[in-house]
């Protein structure tokens, strides 16, 4: 046999084009879902404690989803079933668009930037990425939820097949709204202000069991039927809408029913629309978190010098300064801030408007702020050895100390008065509070004067990386340094507590105002005495703090 004779023009050993066919999709989609498997096969394999909590949180998931499913199928014929049906999608849908803005790190493929040299185009890395989005828990714990509504819900033929779309709809449109919600802000999610934005997450979690709490409360005594009228509203929000859908099917109104089912699936569309774009927008135009680089001193000028201009002058200034500067630009110490700024304000808010609160609560506030006292050179990590390089007496570290208890003083007293006086203002009992007032800063004081002599005796490091506040084989100098001093601080509060109840037993409450000047005289002076114990142990023990606090 002889070879064919080549083309005229072509030279006779010339290679034959490559073929260069383009995957067909479903292709792409099966080796997305295959990665997806490949990563939480291998994020398994990195440590056994990693393996333990990932089976500890599947078994709890299946056993809540376990029992959801089963609560849902059991209120089926109930009067409101359809209202708490609708009001727990339109939960769930709420929390899978919020939850990539608070732990953008929990998926490692919620990342399409990391996509961008491959040959994909927009709409089958869509669909490939929305196929492999379905493996996981959430969307097994989604599918449940929907599947007992849609049981719940469902009365006839008719209704059971609409069961069937409402639970495949509602399971679509949370996983597109959360990959929409992501692809549209994963600049600023992996960028260090997003890294900030993951702080917020104890904030909402906090808040969101105290509304839990207190809605629960207020069913508990009013009933379901207070639910029906926001009900009728989100039954027409998608996803809300198809578990709708099924509940107007089984009423006969068919017509509403195909509307809201119609009205799910054009959700649908646009989040998958709105997701392409993003896509094509985050994987065609250039990373403009690098343009901030080139000019890495902006703002940094006007910032200064406002601070300056508040700030007292000399090294008391300059530690202030630096301590704020740490509660803005640390994660870990904004982390620390934020979570106390709203657990002093929401125990004694969210007590007062359940009625059960009181005007005492407020100390709550001055005690949770106090914390941040203790394990101040934590916070410096290595860097505390420029900090000790410039004490060389204990005057030096006595004015250290001064400086981050003046700063910490600067947001803790205004805020502290703040939540004082809302609370009386929600309790109408205005007669107690320059007493409260008076025993929130003497048990400030109190925890600053410890909180100094912890941070020179207890010092502990704090982790850069990862989601541990204490560093490995310290745990037991965080407990002795936290829990220890507030105790200690309790003690030191005791006489102004003494004062306190011997006013009221006496019958005297008209003179508990007096409270108010005596707390805040009190606490200056304890203060102002653990801060001239701990200036001279501080001073002998730089070596040791910096040891214990470079360990992370």
């Amino acid at each position: 046999m002889t070879a064919p004779l080549p083309l005229p023009g072509t030279p006779p050993h010339a290679p034959a084009p490559p073929a260069s066919p383009s995957p067909p999709p479903a292709g792409v989609t099966r080796v997305f879902v295959r990665l997806k498997l490949s990563l939480l096969r291998n994020g398994l394999r990195q440590s056994a404690g990693r393996r333990a909590a990932y089976i500890a949180s599947v078994v709890l998931s299946l056993l809540f989803a376990a029992l959801q499913l089963l609560g849902l199928i059991a209120l089926r014929g109930s009067t409101h079933a359809a209202t708490v049906c609708v009001l727990l999608t339109a939960v769930l849908a709420l929390g899978w668009a919020v939850m990539p803005l608070f732990f953008p790190s929990g998926d490692e493929t919620l990342d399409a930037t990391r996509l961008v040299m491959l040959p994909l185009r927009p709409r089958p890395l869509v669909r490939a990425l929305l196929v492999a989005s379905l493996v996981g828990i959430g969307p097994l714990f989604t599918l449940s939820l929907a599947a007992g509504a849609a049981v719940a819900l469902a009365h006839g033929a008719a209704a059971a097949v609409t069961g069937v779309l409402a639970a495949a709809l509602t399971l679509l449109v949370c996983v597109a709204l959360a990959r929409a919600v992501a692809a549209a802000n994963i600049r600023l999610l992996t960028s260090r202000k997003g890294r900030d934005l993951a702080v917020l997450s104890g904030l909402v979690i906090a808040i969101g069991a105290q509304v839990v709490n207190f809605g629960a409360q207020r069913l508990g005594s009013a009933g379901l039927g207070t639910l029906d009228p926001a009900a009728d509203v989100v039954r027409w929000i998608p996803p809300a809408a198809a578990l709708g859908a099924v509940d107007s099917v089984s009423d006969g109104a068919y017509a509403r029913g195909a509307a809201q089912l119609v009205l799910c699936a054009g959700a649908l569309a646009a989040l998958l629309t709105l997701w392409q774009h993003s896509l094509t927008r985050l994987m065609t135009s250039p990373d403009g978190s690098t343009l901030a680089a080139a000019a890495p001193d902006k703002g940094t000028s006007r910032t200064s010098g406002a601070l300056a201009g508040v700030l007292p002058a000399g090294r008391t200034g300059t530690v202030m300064e630096r301590s704020l500067r740490y509660v803005w630009r640390d994660p870990k110490t904004k982390a620390a801030w934020v979570t106390s700024l709203a657990i002093g304000l929401i125990v004694p808010v969210f007590n007062a408007l359940q009625g059960t609160g009181s005007v005492y609560f407020a100390c709550f506030a001055a005690g949770m702020l106090g914390v941040l006292m203790y394990n101040q050179f934590g916070q410096d990590t290595s860097a505390f050895w420029m900090v000790a390089m410039t004490i060389s007496s204990p005057r030096d570290a006595y004015v250290e100390l001064r400086g981050r208890a003046l700063a910490l003083l600067l947001i803790t007293l205004p805020y502290a008065t703040l939540v004082t006086v809302l609370t009386t203002a929600m309790l109408d009992d205005w007669p107690a509070v320059a007493e409260v007032l008076g025993l929130s800063f003497a048990l400030l004081g109190a925890m600053l004067a410890t909180g100094a002599w912890s941070s020179t005796r207890f010092p502990y490091s704090i982790p850069q990386e990862g989601y541990k506040n204490v560093a490995p084989g310290q745990a037991g100098l965080a407990w002795i340094s936290i829990f220890g001093g507030m105790v200690a601080a309790a003690l030191l509060c005791a006489p102004v507590l003494a004062v306190t109840i011997w006013l009221h037993a006496s019958g005297a409450a008209s003179w508990t105002w007096l409270l108010l000047p005596l707390g805040t005289a009190y606490g200056a002076v304890v203060t102002e005495l653990g801060l001239r114990l701990a200036a001279p142990r501080l001073a002998r023990r730089l070596p040791e703090i910096l040891t214990a606090v470079s360990r992370g």
